[in-house]
């Protein structure tokens, strides 16, 4: 789980196709009034836990604008 400080573009010499999973995301405001998208995965067909929350990605307004 983690809030995203930055994103940048990266190349990479290898890229994979990952198992499909499904996704949520919610918008929402802090304290502040300040907004924040979260996104979550949910565990593959093939994890133990199927459907338990597998990772949280929060962006803020600069995070996704910059």
């Amino acid at each position: 789980m983690a809030l995203i400080r930055k994103i940048a573009p990266i190349t990479t010499d290898v890229n994979t196709i990952h198992d499909p999973v499904d996704c949520t995301y919610s918008v929402f405001k802090d304290g502040n009034g300040k907004k924040f998208l979260q996104i979550d995965t949910y565990g593959s067909s093939k994890r133990k836990i199927k459907g338990k929350k597998g990772q949280s990605l929060q962006f803020n307004e600069k995070s996704l604008l910059d």
